[in-house]
């Protein structure tokens, strides 16, 4: 864990950008876990078949700092803390319309120039400075949330991630094991390697289509115009394929293209016309979007 503690230093100073000082400390004291027994640690191994055993809280939240780390170890936040409590407003009043609103959700502007957006287990929100950048309006930016929330809500990541580490917690001993103590470092080393995995080969297309449908039902109970995803997924398709921003968002979703023309269908199927008149936020983020490049 020492490779992060630099970003994890500026954070601790700056923790008001809108990551909780509960994110920070749970990050810092990953490498303060407990070291587990040889016969503990095979009781928290498990085969292919069991990595998506359900799942504890306790499990998930492990899971998903360890993975959060990766991500904030690739790309740290913005500096500005304005910016960062802006996104986390929006977020936040998007997750409380899921299905799970009780997650200590976190959302996080990442200092990257390239066009994307993450998830990690947990509550774990990301979404590039590129990106951002190139929304135009608050709705835009609670679909493009929306959608990773839904990576959240589902577990897309949280299941891939076990199933690509091969770890379990099967059992009454490894369920308590994992409440006392947490994972050894040998197993937050296979976290680790499983989540860099996971975040650079992407997940089933599948699963991104479900995110984006509903990810604009999400939007939309929430009070936004849920057709704002379809424009970022219009913008998207505008942007040459071959920049270097988008490789890696190419490279894990499905094309624009197959978004826009999946999602069209799923809105028209759901009626969401009835909720194209809702909020779209256009001149409040237009203002937020002025202070952000002001100060950069």
């Amino acid at each position: 864990m020492n490779t992060r503690s630099p970003m994890l230093n500026w954070l601790l100073r700056g923790s008001s950008c809108g990551l909780s000082a509960a994110l920070v400390l749970a990050l810092a004291g990953c490498a303060q876990l407990m070291q587990l027994q040889p016969d503990q640690l095979a009781s928290l191994a498990g085969d292919v078949k069991h990595a998506v055993a359900p799942v504890s809280v306790e499990e998930e939240e492990q899971i998903g700092q360890e993975s959060a780390a990766v991500l904030l170890g690739a790309s740290p936040p913005v500096n500005n803390p304005a910016m960062q409590a802006y996104v986390n407003r929006v977020g936040r009043w998007v997750a409380l319309h899921s299905d799970r609103p009780d997650l200590p959700w976190q959302f996080a502007v990442l200092d990257d120039n390239d066009i994307d957006a993450y998830a990690a287990p947990g509550g774990y929100v990301f979404i590039t400075k590129g990106l951002l950048l190139r929304l135009h309006s608050e709705a835009e930016l609670a679909g493009v949330l929306g959608h990773e929330i839904t990576h959240v809500v589902r577990k897309h990541h949280l299941n891939e991630i076990r199933r690509d580490s091969r770890l379990a917690l099967v059992g009454t001993a490894a369920q308590l094991e994992m409440q006392q103590h947490g994972y050894n470092s040998q197993a937050l080393a296979q976290i680790a390697a499983a989540a860099k995995l996971v975040y650079s080969r992407g997940l089933d297309k599948d699963d991104e289509f479900q995110a984006d449908r509903e990810g604009v039902v999400l939007a939309a109970r929430s009070g936004y115009d849920p057709y704002a995803l379809l424009e970022v997924l219009q913008m998207l398709q505008s942007i040459d394929p071959k920049s270097s921003k988008m490789a890696l968002l190419l490279k894990t979703h499905p094309s624009p293209a197959a978004r826009i023309a999946a999602l069209s269908e799923a809105m028209q199927a759901g009626d969401m016309e009835r909720y194209g008149n809702q909020v779209e936020g256009t001149e409040r983020f237009a203002s937020e979007m002025r202070e952000f490049v002001a100060v950069r």
